[in-house]
């Protein structure tokens, strides 16, 4: 009866498998068709991957035609500056413009860790009397990427950043181009129950770290009982002098009553960032 039964049943066919699409390869393409193409990946797949491929498409991400059209495209406000201050077409220096817009360094802060979101990371740090600590503002800091800070104690505690401008994404002769400036920022405060003091130094460096350019504030202390105020310390480098290559930002702060504990100033929202003078 077994036999009779499957003797009526139709055999089940297997399906074809279906053919296998063929990869369209890239590097058929015409350059300028495929400069086009490439023109539209991520400007860190570029620098990372892509420039792998091949001698023909490391070519074509090293070539500056490739990062104008980015700009053109993306960036079109900072295409002028990036045209007026080119590097000789045949420099040695590979994805200058690429690493330009990979990090993107007109406008953005340049200060790693400007809050304290991170505990003390990024900062070169001397601690005095009991040393640093992150706590919560106790007044809003307006634009600020976290509510906290830095909390200084009963002797001078420093912090200090150096900021190696190439290594940002920018180039020499854009650096002395004159088209650009740096701006500078920093929030301090204090508790409301103690007075404190506070101090900010900016130096511009060249190469060898000598100095070419510096703002310093040592404003007037806070007193004691104060309403837990914070104030803004601002400056613009609009004259920046040939060579700069670094910014140098430390800021110090202490309280005047010498309490053991963490009453001193409180710094928060430090930024350096750099702008173009489109005018």
């Amino acid at each position: 009866m077994g036999a009779s039964a499957s003797r009526g049943r139709p055999a089940r066919v297997p399906a074809p498998e279906p053919e296998p699409e063929e990869a369209l390869d890239l590097s058929q393409l015409p350059p300028e068709l495929l400069l086009v193409v490439l023109s539209h990946v991520p400007p860190r797949t570029l620098l990372g991957c892509c420039r792998r491929v091949c001698r023909g498409w490391r070519a074509l991400v090293d070539c500056q035609a490739l990062w104008l059209l980015i700009l053109a495209r993306d960036h079109g406000v900072l295409l002028p500056l990036a045209r007026s201050c080119l590097p000789p077409a045949r420099d040695g220096r590979p994805s200058l413009l690429g690493r330009f817009c990979e990090r993107r360094p007109i406008g953005r802060n340049l200060i790693r860790n400007p809050c304290g979101q991170e505990g003390l990371r990024k900062w070169m740090v001397q601690h005095g009397g009991d040393g640093w600590v992150v706590e919560g503002n106790r007044s809003t800091v307006p634009g600020a990427p976290s509510q906290t800070c830095f909390v200084s104690s009963f002797s001078w505690c420093r912090k200090k950043q150096v900021l190696d401008l190439e290594e940002e994404g920018l180039w020499p002769e854009l650096l002395d181009s004159g088209k650009i400036e740096i701006c500078v920022s920093d929030w301090w405060g204090a508790r409301h129950d103690s007075g404190c003091m506070y101090r900010l130094l900016v130096q511009l460096l060249d190469a060898n770290q000598t100095v070419l350019d510096k703002f310093s504030a040592m404003p007037v202390p806070i007193q004691q009982w104060n309403n837990n105020v914070c104030f803004q310390v601002t400056h613009v480098f609009s004259n920046i002098k040939m060579g700069v290559r670094f910014v140098s930002f430390e800021h110090w702060g202490q309280d005047t009553q010498f309490w053991a504990g963490h009453y001193g100033a409180r710094v928060t929202n430090s930024s350096v960032v750099v702008r173009a003078r489109l005018s």
